[in-house]
C-alpha cells in the first residue's frame, strides 16, 4: 500500500472522528474537480451513506480537511476499500445542487480516457459554475392542497419542493382533519369556504403557489382566507427552490411569421424525417447533407416532434456564431408548450442557472445551445441534433479538448438514441464515415420552393489591380479591398433595393505594420509572441496595434526603427473595409457605418445582445449592408440579400494546416448560401489571388461531393485524417531548453509504446513558436485507427508525461495545427 500521507482523503487513526467504523458501511469514490492523474484521479475514497453516482459533494482533503467540490463516480461496500484501513476514511457531504445523471458520469469517463484529461477536470467542465454556486437560487414558501399525491422520487439535478416544518396541521404532509369534508368545513366563514371551493377547482399544475398569488387566482381580497386554510389543515406550506433571473433578452423575441410557419415537407425532407424518426429508441448516426436553404431545420423540428410525442426530450447543438434569434426562435416558437431552454455564452450567471435547472427538472424538454450544452442534464433523451457539424467552434481549445460533435455521438450511444449531424458542407470525417457505411446519409439536394442556388463569380485580384489602375490611374502596387467588379455589384444591388453581405475573415484595420523598403524588411512583431501585431483604429486617433494571441497592445509606431522610413499598413481587416465602403458609397448610396451598414466582428459585438440587435435591424431592412468575419457566414436567412461578396478568399489558404483547403471551401460555400433566398436570384463575388484553387472553383459550382472526394483522396495518399487518426502534443515553457528536454522525453515514451503503423513526428517548434512568452514545441502522433492511437497515448500518460496541464497540452483529433 502507498504511503498514507500521499492520499488527500486520509486522516490520523487517532484524531479522525470516523475512527470506529462497523461492518456494512457504504463507500463512495469521489472525483475531485482538480487535475489529479493516476489512481487518485479515478476517485478518492469517502464514506458514502446516502450518496449516489452523480451526486455533487464537498469532500475534505488532507489533514487540514480543506474541502473541494467533486462528483461521486462509484458507490459500493468494502470492496472499494481494496485493503485500505476503514478508520481513515472520511465522510463527504452532498451539496444538493449541480448533480449529474449517471449517463453523464459515464460520458465523463470516456472523455477523460479518449482526450487524455484527468477525470476531475472533465467533470468540472460539465456543470456551469453558476449551477455549482447556486447563483440566483432562492427558496419561496408556497402552499398546496393536502390532498395532492406524494411527489415523484427526486432525479439527479432536480430542485424538488422541500416541506416546511412546524406550520399548521399539514406542515409535514398530513392530510386535512378527518372531518374536512364534513362538520369542520361547515365551521369555515363564508369567504374562506368560497376560497376553498375555488381552490379545489384549480388544476394540480397550479400548485405549489405563493399564498398571495393563490389569493389572486381565487379572487380573494387578500391572503387572509389562504392563511386560515393553512391553519385548518386544508392547505400545507412547502418550500420551493427556484432560480431567480431576469428575463433573457431572447425570451421576448419572436421570429418572423415567414420563418416560423409550418410548411409541407418536400419529398427529400419526408424521406429523411421518416428514416430518422423511425430510428428513435435506438442508437445510430445520421448525416443530413442539404444545400443552403434546403430545409434542414424543418427536418430537425419534425424529428424532435416525434421524440416529444414518444415522451422523450431533445438536445440541439449549434455553433456559437449560428445561434441567432432566427435559429433559437424557430425552436422556441414550435415547442413553446414543451418548454425550451437556451444555453450560450451570452447569458448572465443567474439566467444560465435558470435554464440549466429547467432542463434538469423536465420543465424544458428541448435544449438549444452551443458546444457545452452537450452536457445538458436532460432526462429521457430521445434525439440529439448537431447543426453545422463541420464547424471548428465545436472543438474546445483548452482541457478537456473535446469535440462537441464527437461527444454528442458518444452521448447518443450511451443514452440509446439517434444523433443527427447536419451541414451543407460536412466535414471530411463525416463524409468518410458515411461512405464507409458507419453513418446513414440523407441528402437534400435542392432549395425549398425550387429556388435557384446563387451564381458565383470568382474574380482575380491581380486582374482587378490592373483594371483599377486603368480606371483611376493608381499605383498598381496599391490594392483597395474592393475591386471594380465588386464595387459595381454593390452599387447595382443597393440601388435596386437589395441587401449586401460582405465577408472579410480578418478583424482589425490591417494585418501588420512593415517598412516599405524591401531591403530593410522590418515589421512589427509582438515582444511576447512570434506573431505580428494587428493594426486597430480608434476614432480619429492614429491607432494602436494588438497581438491577437496574448492581447498585448501599444500605440502604432510612425517610423521604422531600423531605417527611419515611414511605416505602412499591410493586409486588409474589417475596419479598413468599413472605412473604404463609407468613402466609396457614403455619398452615392448613403452607406454610413452604424446607420445603414454595420460591422460584425468580435471588436464591435461585445455581447450576444449587440449581435442580435444588429441582425434584427438587418432583418427589418434598416441596415442595407452587413460586413463581418465568419460570424455572418452561417445561420442567417434573409430574403433581401441579393449580393454576397468575399473580400479575400485566400485568408486561410496560406496557413500551415492540411485542413486549409477544406476550411476555405466550407467558409465560401456557407457565406455564398446567404444569397438568393428570396424571389430574386442571388449573386456571389469571390475575390482571390488564386482563381484556379480547387477549393474555390468547387465552391463556385456548389460541388460539395466532388470537393470531398477529391480532398479525401489527397488525405489518403498523404496518410492524414480522416484516413488516419492524429493527436498533437504541445510542450510549453518560458525556458526553451526545458521545453525541448521534456518534449524529447515524451517522444521517447511515445515511440516505445507505439504499435504497428503508428508514426511519431517531432519534436519541433510549432508554426507559432512562442505565445505569451512561452516557447511551444510540437509533437504529432499519427495512427491507423483510434485504438492504436489511444494505446500509444495511454502508455505515455501512465508514465506521468502527458499531464494535460499548463505545461503539456494534449489535443486528440486536432482541428488546428498552429
Amino acid at each position: 500500500m502507498s504511503d498514507p500521507s500521499l492520499f488527500a482523503h486520509e486522516g490520523s487513526a487517532d484524531d479522525s472522528p470516523d475512527a470506529a467504523l462497523g461492518e456494512g458501511e457504504v463507500y463512495a469514490r469521489v472525483a475531485v474537480e482538480r487535475a489529479i492523474e493516476g489512481e487518485a484521479g479515478e476517485g478518492l475514497l469517502y464514506r458514502g451513506e446516502g450518496l449516489r453516482v452523480g451526486d455533487r459533494v464537498e469532500a475534505p482533503l488532507g489533514r487540514g480537511n480543506k474541502t473541494a467540490g467533486g462528483i461521486v463516480v462509484a458507490v459500493g461496500g468494502a470492496e472499494l476499500l481494496a485493503g485500505f484501513d476503514p478508520r481513515r476514511v472520511k465522510a463527504a457531504a452532498g451539496t444538493g445542487r449541480g448533480s449529474l445523471r449517471p449517463a453523464l458520469v459515464e460520458l465523463a469517463r470516456w472523455i477523460s480516457s479518449y482526450y487524455v484529461t484527468p477525470l476531475g477536470t472533465v467533470l468540472a467542465t460539465m456543470t456551469p459554475a453558476a449551477v455549482k454556486a447556486g447563483t440566483g437560487r432562492r427558496t419561496r414558501v408556497c402552499v398546496e392542497p393536502t390532498e395532492l399525491p406524494a411527489p415523484a422520487p427526486r432525479r439527479p439535478g432536480d430542485e424538488p419542493p422541500a416541506r416546511a416544518g412546524g406550520t399548521g396541521g399539514g406542515g409535514h404532509g398530513s392530510g386535512p382533519p378527518a372531518c374536512a369534508g364534513g362538520s369542520l368545513e361547515g365551521g369555515l366563514t363564508p369567504s374562506v369556504r368560497a376560497a376553498l371551493e375555488k381552490i379545489r377547482a384549480l388544476p394540480a399544475s397550479a400548485f405549489p403557489v405563493e399564498a398571495r398569488e393563490l389569493a389572486r387566482l381565487v379572487e380573494a381580497p387578500n391572503a387572509g382566507p389562504i392563511n386560515k386554510l393553512v391553519a385548518a389543515g386544508y392547505l400545507r406550506e412547502v418550500e420551493v427552490r427556484t432560480v431567480r433571473a431576469p428575463e433573457a433578452f431572447w425570451e421576448s423575441r419572436r421570429v418572423e411569421a415567414a420563418q416560423s410557419r409550418v410548411v409541407e415537407p418536400t419529398v427529400a425532407q419526408s424521406a429523411a424525417i421518416g428514416g430518422i424518426g423511425g430510428s428513435l429508441g435506438s442508437f445510430g448516426v445520421h448525416l443530413l447533407r442539404g444545400v443552403t436553404g434546403s430545409g434542414k431545420t424543418e427536418v430537425y423540428l419534425r424529428v424532435i416532434e416525434r421524440a416529444l410525442e414518444a415522451g422523450r426530450t431533445a438536445l440541439v447543438l449549434v455553433p456559437e456564431i449560428s445561434l441567432t434569434p432566427q435559429t433559437a426562435g424557430r425552436f422556441i416558437d414550435r415547442f413553446a408548450d414543451h418548454g425550451v431552454a437556451v444555453l450560450h455564452s451570452g447569458l448572465t450567471a443567474s439566467t444560465r442557472h435558470k435554464q440549466w435547472a429547467a432542463a434538469a427538472s423536465g420543465d424544458a424538454r428541448v435544449v438549444v445551445g452551443v458546444r457545452s450544452a452537450v452536457f445538458a442534464p436532460l432526462p429521457g433523451l430521445g434525439v440529439i441534433i448537431v447543426d453545422e457539424e463541420h464547424d471548428s467552434s465545436y472543438k474546445q481549445d483548452q482541457a478537456p479538448r473535446y469535440h462537441g460533435r464527437d461527444v454528442a455521438i458518444k452521448r447518443s450511444q450511451i443514452e440509446g438514441c439517434p444523433v443527427v449531424l447536419g451541414s451543407a458542407t460536412p466535414s471530411l470525417e463525416s463524409w468518410h464515415n458515411a461512405w464507409k457505411g458507419r453513418y446513414r446519409l440523407w441528402e437534400l439536394p435542392e432549395r425549398v420552393g425550387g429556388g435557384a442556388m446563387p451564381r458565383v463569380q470568382i474574380v482575380d485580384l491581380g486582374a482587378e489591380r490592373r483594371l483599377r489602375r486603368s480606371l483611376d490611374g493608381r499605383d498598381p502596387h496599391v490594392l483597395d479591398a474592393i475591386g471594380p467588379t465588386l464595387e459595381r455589384a454593390i452599387d447595382t444591388t443597393v440601388r435596386a433595393g437589395g441587401q449586401v453581405i460582405l465577408l472579410q475573415n480578418r478583424r482589425g484595420y490591417a494585418g501588420y505594420v512593415a517598412c516599405p523598403d524591401s531591403t530593410c524588411g522590418w515589421r512589427l512583431e509582438c515582444t511576447e509572441c512570434d506573431a505580428t501585431m494587428v493594426v486597430h483604429r480608434a476614432g480619429a486617433r492614429r491607432g494602436y496595434v494588438r497581438c491577437h494571441h496574448c492581447l498585448a497592445q501599444q500605440l502604432r509606431p510612425e517610423v521604422c526603427p531600423a531605417c527611419g522610413k515611414r511605416l505602412i499598413d499591410l493586409s486588409v481587416g474589417t475596419q479598413r473595409v468599413e472605412e473604404e465602403l463609407e468613402r466609396r458609397f457614403g455619398t452615392t448610396l448613403g452607406l454610413i457605418a452604424g446607420e445603414t451598414m454595420a460591422r460584425v466582428d468580435s471588436d464591435t459585438m461585445g455581447n450576444a445582445r449587440a449581435y442580435f440587435d444588429v441582425l434584427e435591424r438587418f432583418g427589418r431592412g434598416e441596415l442595407r449592408l452587413l460586413l463581418g468575419t465568419q460570424m455572418i457566414a452561417k445561420g442567417l436567412d434573409y430574403p433581401g440579400v441579393r449580393l454576397v461578396g468575399v473580400i479575400n478568399a485566400d485568408t486561410a489558404l496560406g496557413l500551415a494546416d492540411f485542413r486549409a483547403g477544406e476550411r476555405t471551401f466550407q467558409l465560401v460555400s456557407q457565406v455564398a448560401g446567404r444569397a438568393g433566398r428570396g424571389a430574386e436570384t442571388g449573386v456571389v463575388i469571390v475575390q482571390t489571388f488564386a482563381p484556379e484553387e480547387p477549393a474555390l472553383t468547387r465552391a463556385a459550382s456548389h460541388d460539395a461531393v466532388g470537393f470531398a472526394r477529391m480532398e479525401l483522396e489527397t488525405r489518403v495518399r498523404a496518410g492524414l485524417p480522416p484516413a488516419t487518426r492524429m493527436a498533437r502534443v504541445v510542450v510549453r515553457d518560458e525556458d526553451l531548453d526545458k521545453a525541448t528536454d521534456l518534449a524529447e522525453r515524451i517522444v521517447v515514451a511515445l515511440k516505445q509504446s507505439a504499435g504497428e503503423g503508428v508514426w511519431v513526428d517531432g519534436p519541433w517548434p510549432c508554426a507559432i513558436a512562442r505565445v505569451a512568452g512561452r516557447h511551444r514545441i510540437g509533437i504529432d502522433v499519427v495512427a491507423p485507427d483510434a485504438g492504436r492511437l489511444r494505446t500509444t497515448l495511454t502508455a505515455a500518460r501512465a508514465a506521468g508525461l502527458l499531464t494535460s496541464d499548463r505545461q503539456v497540452a494534449v489535443d486528440v483529433d486536432p482541428v488546428a495545427l498552429l
